[in-house]
């Protein structure tokens, strides 16, 4: 990003809204939806800033504003925070109007309350009492803000939107509590008051960033790691596809059409998941597009309104996929999809994404489930036992999605063998799961483990066991803390050891919990009365333990596994 479109600096709120500067909320920006909750936090902060021993300033975090001129600011992120705190200087004035009207002080209050209105709210017409405000909002909270809160005058409260009630509902709540605070001491009220607006401006602190266009901000946005940012991007693209709405001409229908879908598909994702969703649908169709040029990838795309439908009805036909795979329980998958589908979540892996969504669109049942269970044996080589690094597995993925996409391949064998450069051959997998460690503290590595555990075990026995059950746990045979000298084992040794695939194995939960750290000899009596074959065949075979024999059996185990996340077509 060049720097001539991006500038950083830490501005009070002073700075920003009382230096003759005018802030716009983009018109199809999310409405007004704060709460109790954040109401309550600011407000505490602020009283935090403004008491004898306290904080000097608080830091309000981010802003993002987009700005040609430097002199009209789009607020591109920060809009609850920037509205929030101008109604809380309208309730100030609220109060000062009150003592006006009450005689207290009437001149002095009256200049008070026109500089205030002047530096922080705007200039109200004496005649109309129209506002030229120094903040809009957005097209569905302006008209209220401006007609009702800003004249400072009766506030109705039917027939308006939720966010209309809520901008009514915070200045009535921010009202109360200057109120209160009014009554914490006495005498000079308007002085006091004027104060506080003075404190709330100069103690309230933000970081600004300044983009000069929507690309510029969306960069931003992917390079910020903070949640409230993320959700920000995800308004970003809507703003963007509603503007390519509005310069189209389309009409408020559409327009609510456009809104209405937009919110269904964000709010049965949870909005902080859309960004993922986004790309995994847009690469599941397209060329491979990385997260920080998918805005740039997206406008240059999408930029006539028939494409903005488009886009929205392909997320909306990709959409039960995605949150299925996401979360496969709820789903109406069949019950070894939803299987296959915990196993890679279990697993962490999502580069497969794109490449399900494509199949789930083109190919049959059978050859979904067939394309699923491969990718769950391709993570296992490539992604949990061998580690290798995936960015080229991802484009692999989104290579083979874009042509399922495209109907060059619409059959499992295709597929399979176009995915055959992220396929560890039999040897490399075998070699790598005998040298595999996984350290079970983590408890994601510990469902892993487990999960390898029962496979193994279900082949060997066919026995078929959850591996997310509690009625058994992952046994040590070194245990993770053994007692010095634990048989012949040395402090080096054991840390080495201890958490190879071969020094693991599975046993009934409170057996386990009895076994403790006891010697070798203790558990093996225990291990040959074990219902799991893979325990009783791990007694039956080693007299000793010692890290020979560790070896030896993460030998056999990997050959297990090589037979059983083995793809045919593929070996």
């Amino acid at each position: 990003m060049a720097a001539t479109n991006f500038k950083t600096e830490n501005n009070t709120f002073r700075k920003l809204i009382g230096n003759g500067l005018t802030y716009r909320i983009p018109r199809f920006q999310r409405d007004y939806s704060w709460t109790n909750e954040e109401w309550e936090d600011l407000w505490m902060d602020l009283l935090g800033t403004i008491k004898t021993d306290g904080e000097t300033a608080h830091y309000m975090g981010y802003l993002v504003l987009q700005s040609a001129d430097d002199k009209t600011f789009d607020v591109i992120d920060g809009q609850q925070r920037l509205t929030t705190i101008s109604i809380i200087v309208l309730t100030i004035l609220k109060n000062i109007q009150r003592l006006i009207e009450a005689g207290n002080d009437a001149e002095s209050n009256k200049r008070r309350a026109e500089q205030i209105r002047q530096t922080y709210v705007g200039y109200l017409d004496p005649v109309t009492l129209v506002a030229r405000p120094k903040l809009t909002l957005n097209r569905n909270n302006n008209n209220y803000f401006q007609t009702y809160l800003v004249p400072l005058g009766h506030l109705p409260q039917r027939g308006f939107r939720a966010s209309e009630h809520l901008l009514r509902k915070a200045f009535d709540w921010f009202d109360k509590r200057v109120g209160e605070y009014l009554k914490t001491s006495t005498g000079e009220e308007g002085m006091r008051l004027a104060k506080l607006v003075e404190d709330i401006s100069d103690r309230l602190f933000f970081t600004v960033i300044t983009v000069t266009d929507e690309l510029n901000a969306y960069k931003v946005f992917e390079t910020l790691n903070a949640r409230g940012v993320r959700l920000s991007a995800t308004d970003l693209l809507k703003n963007y596809l509603f503007s390519v709405l509005d310069r189209g001409g389309e009409t408020d229908h559409e327009l609510r059409n456009l809104e209405d879908r937009w919110e269904a598909i964000v709010g049965r994702l949870q909005s902080e998941n859309f960004p993922d969703f986004l790309r995994v649908h847009w690469n599941s169709r397209r060329s491979f597009a990385r997260q920080a040029d998918l805005f740039k990838t997206i406008r240059a795309q999408v930029s006539a309104p028939e494409a903005v439908f488009q886009l929205l009805r392909d997320m909306e036909e990709d959409l039960d996929t995605y949150l299925a795979l996401s979360s496969p329980e709820p789903s109406d998958w069949s019950q070894e999809d939803k299987q296959l589908a915990g196993v890679l979540k279990t697993f962490r892996v999502r580069q497969p994404f794109p490449l399900l969504l494509a199949a789930k669109r083109i190919f049959d049942a059978p050859d979904f489930t067939g394309l699923l269970r491969a990718t769950v044996v391709i993570s296992m080589r490539f992604n949990v036992i061998g580690s290798y690094s995936t960015a080229e597995q991802e484009r692999k993925y989104n290579d083979v999605a874009e042509r399922v996409a495209k109907r060059e391949l619409h059959q499992l064998g295709a597929a399979l063998q176009a995915l055959r450069t992220i396929y560890p051959d039999d040897t490399t997998f075998r070699t790598a799961f005998a040298d595999k460690t996984i350290r079970t503290t983590d408890s994601r590595n510990n469902r892993v483990a487990r999960f390898i555990l029962c496979a193994i075990e279900k082949h060997v026995s066919s026995q078929d066991y959850s591996f997310l059950s509690d009625a058994y746990n992952i046994e040590h045979v070194l245990p993770q803390t053994p007692p010095d000298g634990w048989g012949g084992f040395g402090n080096d040794d054991a840390d080495a050891l201890v958490y190879r695939l071969g020094n693991m194995t599975l046993l009934q939960t409170g057996a386990n919990r009895d076994l403790g750290t006891t010697e070798y000899r203790i558990k093996r009596a225990t291990y040959q009365q074990s219902g799991f074959a893979i325990t009783r065949k791990l007694a039956d075979e080693n007299a000793e333990w010692t890290p020979e024999r560790i070896a030896a059996r993460q030998t056999w185990m990997a050959a297990q596994a090589t037979s059983i996340w083995r793809i045919a077509q593929l070996s």
